[in-house]
């Protein structure tokens, strides 16, 4: 029977980071539900906050903590803010290019809430794919993809591996240590940002299984997305669009923002897609846009050639047009509650980082570009964790129950939809209990119906969030309460 050292579940910045800072003598294997490149890393466009140097640490984790409404675990903010200088030299070393000027010194950029420019980006908006291609060459490591996990196998408080389908076909994966670095919940809203493959799965296994979720009301909005495509998932248009001097505007061209915060289109992100969704639902739905018109069109093409281009495809020509914007869902705050080594409350070699996990580190709402800081820190801490313990002989239970041949059912696809509208009306932006408590009844209905075992699953995360937004009376950050 194989076993690895390591099974990584997920391969954007925090599975990857982790695997590359595994020794090539492990036996380590790193599953994807799709292809590689389908995850939200790829799909990040602004950047990577870091702090600048020393004396950036205090401003830095103040700014983190001013967005997260001091509900972030203190902690875990002074290490992320201190490793950062670590992680992003590491990268940067072992030859990660972010973009520079002319003497060859890397670019800074400021995003909202962010009191410094500190973050650092790769071809102008595509940090993300830039980062991702370069962690995939650093890898030596297996890497599956095609590998759907529905079943962690725990018994009496540790995980021996998953259950999961590769290519269609049911199959066990042990290892030594288990590290969830699948991402958020994305799948589960209507109008989300996330790659396709984004859709709760594991945090549903972890609620089924007990394992702690925490701030899981805490469900983050990013303001300027074009939701107007037939895709489920909209195109991102970067806060670092605003924080290089973008507008947003009504249809008469007025700047309506700082009516509802001094800090205009640099206030954070929860005030800002609150304020576009409250002025949109008190003007009759009018459309709200993000204008570009005070760039010069070389530096625009220049600096943001990715939304450039996509944005061309559908007829747009950047920065003379202006582009209509919503809100939509962007990232999970909350997850599987985790410590700041990744360890996952009550089993034993079972670790939770990145988005999917909740160490506390973002509080009530996540500063811009934070996210992929917060995967290269936690990854590197977790696996520095992970090869500091002494390996121990032990036997593998058995595992009877398998889910293999009723994954989907007839109606799954019908009921998924209404459970993606309901996250978007009910448990989205701006809340109410009669909204909750309605959205708690209509998931508890279609839990009852004949489904398959990864809506069960998606049920499960959404029930989460629900129950954990029905628990908090009081508006705090992401979580607004009517």
């Amino acid at each position: 029977m194989k076993k690895y050292d390591v099974l990584i579940i997920g391969a954007g910045i925090a599975g990857l980071y982790s695997a590359i800072n595994i020794p090539s003598d492990k036996e380590v294997l790193v599953v994807c539900k799709d292809v590689p490149w389908e995850c939200n890393t790829f799909y990040a466009q602004g950047g990577l906050a870091t702090a600048m140097n020393k004396e950036d640490i205090a401003s830095h984790i103040e700014d983190t903590m001013v967005a997260g409404s001091y509900h972030n675990n203190r902690d875990a903010v002074e290490i992320m803010s201190k490793i950062s200088l670590e992680t992003t030299k590491d990268i940067i070393d072992k030859g990660m290019e972010f973009d520079k000027d002319e003497q060859g010194n890397i670019l800074y950029t400021k995003e909202a809430a962010h009191s410094i420019s500190r973050i650092v980006h790769a071809g102008g908006d595509a940090t993300g794919i830039y980062l991702h291609y370069f962690l995939m060459v650093q890898n030596k490591h297996k890497l599956q993809k095609n590998t759907l996990v529905y079943d962690l196998l725990i018994k009496e408080g540790r995980c021996y591996g998953v259950k999961a389908i590769v290519n269609y076909k049911p199959i066990t994966i042990y290892a030594d240590n288990i590290i969830i670095a699948s991402g958020g919940v994305g799948s589960l809203y209507e109008f989300n940002t996330n790659s396709r493959t984004i859709s709760a799965d594991i945090h549903g296994i972890c609620a089924e299984k007990g394992i702690p979720l925490a701030d899981m009301e805490m469900m983050q909005f990013h303001p300027t997305v074009f939701v107007k495509t037939p895709y489920a998932r909209k195109l991102l248009l970067t806060e670092a669009l605003r924080g290089e001097g973008a507008f947003i505007v009504n249809e008469n061209g007025e700047r309506f923002l700082f009516d509802y915060d001094e800090r205009g289109e640099l206030a954070s992100r929860d005030i800002v897609s609150r304020a576009i969704f409250d002025y949109k639902r008190k003007n009759n739905n009018e459309d709200v846009y993000l204008d570009f018109s005070m760039f010069d069109k070389d530096f625009f093409h220049k600096r943001f050639p990715n939304i450039t281009r996509s944005f061309l495809a559908l007829g747009y020509h950047f920065p003379t047009d202006r582009v209509p914007i919503s809100p939509a869902f962007h990232y999970a705050v909350g997850g599987i509650k985790s410590d700041t080594y990744g360890r996952v409350d009550g089993v034993t070699n079972l670790f939770a980082i990145g988005e999917a996990a909740s160490t506390g580190v973002h509080g009530a709402n996540r500063l811009a570009s934070n996210s992929l800081l917060e995967g290269l820190v936690f990854a590197k801490r977790s696996i520095k964790y992970i090869l500091a313990q002494k390996k121990e002989d032990y036997e593998i239970p058995s595992f009877d129950k398998d889910y293999a041949t009723i994954l989907h059912k007839e109606n799954d696809k019908e009921y998924r939809q209404r459970l993606r509208s309901i996250m978007w009306h009910d448990i989205g932006i701006i809340r109410t209990k009669d909204d909750l408590k309605r959205a708690k009844n209509l998931i508890y209905d279609i839990k009852n119906q004949d489904i398959g075992r990864l809506l069960e699953l998606r049920l499960n995360t959404a029930s989460a969030i629900v129950e954990s937004a029905l628990a908090r009376d009081e508006s705090l950050g992401a979580h607004y309460i009517e």
